[in-house]
C-alpha cells in the first residue's frame, strides 16, 4: 500500500481509548510492529462487502460509515465509526458490510490472524474486544432509537448530539463545535428523511438559537439543554 507507514503509538490521538490500550507497553509495541498506519481519502472504500476478512483496524482520525447496498443500488447506513472504533466486522470470516471513509481518515491496520493470536495470548486484550463489541451493540441500538423518533426535528437534534459526543477526545464532555461527517444526503438517508427536510430542520434549530452553522459542514452547539430537550 503506497500510503502505509509505521505505527507510532506515542503520537496516537486515541491511544488511551482504543482496544490496544488494554495492553502493557511491550505488548502494544509488539502489536504495532505487526501492522501499519494508513490514510484514507474521503469517500474511499476501506472494506468492501464480499471481501475476505484478512485485516482488522482501529480508526484513529476521521469518521467512517458501515453500510449495505441493495441490488437496486440503494445504500443503507447501518453504523457510524468514530475515532477509537474498530473498522469492519472483527469476528466475521467474510465482510458483509461496506466500510467507507466519510472524511479524510486514518487507521492502524493489522493482519487479522496476528491480531487474533495476540488476543488469544493476552486476556486483557480479549476482554477489551468484548467490551468494544458491547459498545458497538449499544451504539447500534441508539441508532435504531434515533431513526425511530417520530419528529424529524427530534431525529436531526439527536444526530447532532451523537456527533458532538463522537467528536470529543475526552469521555467526560462533548464537543461544542465540530464538523458534520455526513452530507445532507447521507443524513437524510440515515434518518429516513428527505434532503429538503434535513435542511429545514437545521435551519429551524439554528433559528431557535440551539446551534450555529459554520460553513458547509461546521456546527456549533449554542444551547445544549434545549437541543437535548428537542432530541427527546
Amino acid at each position: 500500500m503506497s500510503n502505509a507507514a509505521p505505527i507510532v503509538c506515542d503520537s496516537c490521538p486515541v491511544a488511551d481509548r482504543a482496544v490496544c490500550s488494554a495492553l502493557a507497553e511491550g505488548d502494544r509495541d509488539e502489536l504495532a510492529r505487526m501492522g501499519h498506519h494508513r490514510r484514507y481519502a474521503r469517500g474511499e472504500t476501506i472494506v468492501a462487502a464480499g471481501d475476505a476478512a484478512t485485516l482488522c483496524a482501529t480508526l484513529t482520525r476521521g469518521a467512517a460509515k458501515m453500510s449495505t447496498i441493495d441490488r437496486d443500488g440503494t445504500e443503507r447506513i447501518v453504523a457510524l465509526v468514530h475515532p477509537a472504533g474498530m473498522l469492519g466486522q472483527l469476528f466475521a470470516p467474510t465482510a458483509t458490510l461496506h466500510v467507507t471513509a466519510l472524511t479524510d481518515s486514518e487507521a492502524c491496520v493489522f493482519p487479522r490472524a496476528d491480531f487474533a493470536a495476540m488476543a488469544d495470548a493476552r486476556p486483557a486484550l480479549a476482554r477489551r474486544l468484548l467490551t468494544e463489541v458491547g459498545r458497538e451493540l449499544d451504539e447500534s441500538r441508539g441508532l435504531i432509537d434515533l431513526i425511530s423518533k417520530r419528529q424529524a426535528r427530534s431525529r436531526v437534534a439527536a444526530l447532532i448530539l451523537a456527533f458532538s459526543r463522537a467528536a470529543s477526545p475526552a469521555p467526560c464532555h462533548d464537543a461544542a463545535a465540530f464538523d458534520l461527517p455526513l452530507t445532507r444526503g447521507e443524513i437524510a438517508q440515515l434518518l429516513g428523511l428527505t434532503i429538503e427536510t434535513v435542511s429545514r430542520m437545521l435551519t429551524a434549530l439554528e433559528s431557535a438559537g440551539m446551534i450555529a452553522r459554520r460553513g458547509s459542514h461546521g456546527i456549533a452547539i449554542l444551547d445544549r439543554g434545549a437541543l437535548e430537550a428537542t432530541a427527546g
